[in-house]
C-alpha cells in the first residue's frame, strides 16, 4: 500500500489487508505492526512538534512514521540489532526539523523525566510467542514464559509509561491474545487490567484484523480437526493518563475502580441469588 492511498480510521474496527509500504517501512522485523497503526495514531492523538515515545521500538515503525508527520521521537529496545535496524531507517529526508532518536534501553528503566512526553505508542512482546533474544536477554519481556510472570515484569514498564506521559495525554498499546491446550488465552485482557491498575483510563479499544500470519497457514488444517478458530485480530488500546484530581466520576467504569465496582456488585448479585435459593429451599422444607 502507497501512502497516497492511506486514509485515517473512522471506527473501532482497522483491517489493513496490505500494509504500508512507503519510507523505509519494512515488513522484516517479525511481530512488528503496520504503519498504519501509529500513523492513525499519532494523527489523532498528537500535534507536530510533540515528544512520541516507543519504549519496545522493534523495527522503527512508530519513528519512521513519526518522522514523517513532524513529530520528534525517542525510542528505546533491550535488543541492539532493533536498535541498529531503526537507527538507519530513520534515515531519510523528510519536511518539517523534527528529530528522531534511538537507544538501547529497558522500558522497565526509562530515563525521561516525569510528565515529559505527549504521546506513547508501541508494540509489546505478547509474552514469549517471538523470542527476540532468543531466551539469552532475562530482562527481555519476550524472554519470559509464564504469564504471571510476563505480566508482572510488562506492568513494571506500563508504570513507567504512565509516569513520563503528560497529564491528559495518550498511551496507545497494541497487545494480542494465544491460545494455551487448544483453549483461548485473552492476554490483551490481562494487559488492560494491569493498564488500569497502573492509573491510566480507557480511552478506546480497537480491533486490529490480522491478514497474511506467520503461522495461519500451518495452523489452518488443525483448526478445523481440533475445533478451534484461527486467532485474526489484535487489539489496541488507547489509554488517557487523567490531570491530577480530575473528577473520574463519569467515566469510572473506564477506570480501574470503575472495574473494582462493577465486580463487586457481580459477586453481591451471585450471593443474592444463592440466598433467595436457599430461603426457598427452606420454605419448601417447612411446608
Amino acid at each position: 500500500m502507497h501512502l497516497d492511498e492511506f486514509e485515517e480510521e473512522k471506527n473501532t474496527v482497522w483491517n489493513f489487508s496490505a500494509r504500508g509500504d512507503w519510507a523505509t517501512h519494512r515488513p522484516d522485523y517479525r511481530g512488528n505492526f503496520a504503519p498504519q497503526v501509529p500513523r492513525n495514531v499519532i494523527l489523532n492523538y498528537s500535534d507536530e512538534g510533540d515528544w512520541v515515545l516507543d519504549p519496545m521500538v522493534g523495527g522503527g515503525t512508530t519513528l519512521i512514521e513519526a518522522r514523517l508527520l513532524n513529530r520528534n521521537a525517542i525510542g528505546y529496545d533491550i535488543n541492539q540489532n532493533a536498535v541498529g535496524i531503526t537507527s538507519e531507517r530513520i534515515r531519510f529526508e523528510a519536511k518539517g526539523n523534527s528529530q528522531q532518536v534511538v537507544k538501547l534501553g529497558n522500558a522497565q528503566f526509562l530515563p525521561e523525566k516525569d510528565n515529559s512526553i505527549e504521546l506513547i505508542v508501541t508494540h509489546p512482546p505478547y509474552a514469549n510467542i517471538v523470542k527476540y533474544s532468543d531466551g539469552k536477554k532475562p530482562d527481555d519481556l519476550s524472554s519470559i514464559s509464564g504469564i504471571p510472570k510476563f505480566l508482572d515484569a510488562l506492568e513494571i514498564a506500563i508504570r513507567e509509561m504512565h509516569r513520563v506521559l503528560k497529564p491528559n495525554h495518550y498511551c496507545a498499546i497494541l497487545m494480542g491474545d494465544t491460545r494455551k491446550g487448544r483453549h483461548y488465552l485473552p492476554l490483551s485482557h490481562f494487559v488492560l487490567q494491569r493498564c488500569l491498575q497502573s492509573g491510566f483510563v480507557l480511552k478506546e479499544e480497537i480491533i486490529k484484523t490480522q491478514h497474511n500470519t506467520t503461522n495461519g497457514p500451518r495452523w489452518t488444517a488443525s483448526a478445523k480437526n481440533l475445533k478451534f478458530y484461527l486467532i485474526m485480530h489484535e487489539h489496541l488500546f488507547i489509554f488517557r493518563k487523567p490531570m491530577e484530581g480530575e473528577d473520574l466520576s463519569r467515566i469510572r467504569y473506564s477506570t480501574w475502580k470503575g472495574v473494582q465496582i462493577a465486580q463487586a456488585a457481580e459477586v453481591d448479585e451471585e450471593w443474592k441469588g444463592l440466598l433467595d435459593w436457599e430461603n426457598k429451599k427452606q420454605k419448601r422444607k417447612s411446608k
